[in-house]
């Protein structure tokens, strides 16, 4: 296993849990530039799923074009990549991706230097 902060980007709404959502959409630099590097659906607990919910919500992008390119569903509800999460997942898809993440919770310090560069 390994673990990562990413910048989270967005989210998907939840079909069971109104409070919550269904995952947090994620985002690294590559260069100058942030990536989607994939989404994250699990490791939440409930309480921690509401109250990340309310702070996204809070940063919610006021701009046509998402943060990224993205090219997943369009149902993502977009949010200034500001918070910084602790992603633990098994390896890199071929395709740049995570392959199965897990949250692990915000970082602490939430510094841009600690967010994964795939340069």
């Amino acid at each position: 296993m390994q673990s990562e902060a990413f910048f989270i980007v967005g989210y998907e709404m939840s079909s069971v849990f109104s409070a919550g959502f269904g995952l947090l959409v994620l985002g690294a630099y590559r260069g100058a530039d942030l990536v989607h590097v994939g989404s994250v659906g699990t490791g939440f607990k409930e309480a921690e799923a509401v109250r990340l919910r309310k702070m996204l919500d809070k940063l919610r992008w006021k701009r046509k074009q998402p943060p990224l390119p993205y090219s997943g569903g369009a149902d993502v509800v977009w949010v200034e990549p500001t918070l910084i999460a602790e992603i633990e997942f098994r390896a890199w898809t071929a395709d740049g991706k995570l392959r199965h993440p897990s949250y692990k919770g915000l970082r602490e310090r939430q510094d841009n230097a600690d967010v994964f560069r795939l340069d």
